[in-house]
């Protein structure tokens, strides 16, 4: 068979610039092998996220923290890549690119708002907060609920100390409505409402309480709140992943489902993808704010708090606010209804 070839001299010019490049870094290699063996141990570690986030498999603790890391690991990807190039490992720095942009699609949709539906019913102002078992400021719950004009409060970590305090801090003057499940530690969660409630299962067991309830808004409208916390994944990570896709569950045949709180999970954990794909939004990606850190509030690293919201509504606004003696942001969100 004949040999075919680029024709002229332009393809002659081609191939000697490739036996350039590849000579070229084949020098940069001998010349500097402890560079090279570096960055390649940069890459490597990039690589194996990658191939997790895209396969969307979440494993176990140590893989689950470096998930929650991936818009970091995108940055230092492109870092990685375009050092790698200008020391003239073509062949390293081009894979770190091409990963880091991989990354980067997924990620970056989330700094940019979306187009929501166009509906006109009745509005629902939702907060959830961690209380940190239970030693956040009563006061500054309080004051966010009274100064966002708060119609549902999600309580997690929420102890009976707790809810002692917030009564005398005047939580139930503003929010008379309440779902309670305070215990010990992280295990007691709270609905409290502007709106009556009716407590309903809308979730399966979980070590944590994550009660349900049905707001009745008035004029028929009835929106279902679940205030979220699934067991931690550094204390069984199983389990984390078995109660966070019991959310999943379909939205309710009359109600519009909400659910808000410390899910231990971003939105690179398969499991919270799970279910935001059964029928939910995540009102922080909707409004832009999908990178804005929630946990530890001193620090803000990883986004692990949400509101995620039935995908028949539209979300108009979503904040996130820093609760004295808490290490999560409390996080904040407009809902409209259909």
């Amino acid at each position: 068979m004949e040999e075919l070839s680029v024709p002229g001299p332009r393809g002659a010019g081609l191939g000697i610039l490739g036996s350039m490049v590849i000579a070229e870094e084949t020098r940069s290699r001998r010349k500097y092998p402890l560079v090279t063996a570096l960055l390649v141990v940069a890459v490597v570690p990039l690589a194996l996220l990658a191939a997790l986030r895209l396969v969307g498999f979440d494993g176990g603790w140590y893989t689950l923290v470096a998930l929650s890391l991936t818009p970091y690991a995108a940055a230092a990807g492109l870092l990685v890549g375009g050092l790698s190039l200008a020391l003239r490992r073509w062949w390293t720095g081009g894979v770190a690119l091409v990963l880091a942009l991989a990354l980067a699609v997924l990620v970056l949709p989330r700094a940019s708002a979306s187009e929501q539906r166009d509906v006109h019913g009745k509005t629902l102002r939702v907060l959830a907060s961690n209380l940190l078992y239970g030693r956040a400021d009563p006061k500054a719950v309080v004051d966010l609920v009274r100064e966002q004009r708060i119609d549902v409060l999600n309580l997690v970590e929420m102890t009976p100390a707790a809810v002692s305090r917030l009564t005398a801090a005047g939580l139930f003057d503003l929010l008379p409505h309440r779902v309670l499940h305070p215990a010990p530690g992280a295990f007691g969660s709270g609905i409290v409402s502007r709106f009556p409630l009716k407590e309903v299962n809308l979730t399966g067991d979980s070590a944590a309480k994550q009660p349900g309830a049905e707001a009745d808004l008035g004029d028929g409208v009835v929106a279902e709140i679940v205030a979220v916390h699934p067991i931690s994944p550094d204390v069984d990570s199983r389990g984390w992943e078995r109660e966070i896709k019991d959310l999943s569950q379909p939205a309710g045949e009359h109600g519009l489902r909400i659910l808000a709180g410390d899910f231990n999970a971003t939105l690179d954990h398969a499991a919270y993808r799970t279910v935001l794909a059964r029928g939910y939004r995540d009102a922080a990606e909707e409004r832009g704010e999908g990178l804005t850190p929630t946990w530890p509030s001193s620090l803000p690293v990883v986004t692990i708090d949400h509101v995620a919201v039935d995908n028949r509504a539209a979300v108009l606004d979503y904040r996130v606010f820093d609760v004295t003696d808490s290490d999560h942001r409390a996080v904040f969100a407009e809902v409209r209804l259909p």
